[in-house]
């Protein structure tokens, strides 16, 4: 009988991410859409706390973006926490 190698990993498949990766992902989600809902419904403005949760929720989300290598979504993370950056920056709270 003769025996079949071991499968090996394929590297253009990523790793499954952590359990805490999976959360932080799940939490920018809730950031972002927070962030949105807070502006559109008049809860809060676009200020500090609008900005905060938008870079904050994009970081989470581009990360687990970044380690599952879906790149649309990581580049439009990356262009919307900059942009969430800039505005803190230009407000003097960075």
């Amino acid at each position: 009988m003769e025996s079949t190698p071991a499968p090996t990993a394929d590297p253009e498949v990523p790793k499954p991410p952590p359990r805490w990766m999976e959360i932080g992902g799940w939490l920018g989600t809730l950031l972002i859409l927070g962030a949105y809902a807070g502006s559109s419904l008049g809860w809060f403005g676009q200020g500090t706390l609008y900005q905060a949760m938008n870079l904050t929720g994009a970081l989470g989300v581009g990360l687990i973006c970044w380690r599952r290598r879906t790149w649309q979504a990581f580049a439009l993370e990356a262009a919307w926490g900059t942009i969430a950056l800039v505005a803190l920056l230009q407000s003097g709270l960075g």
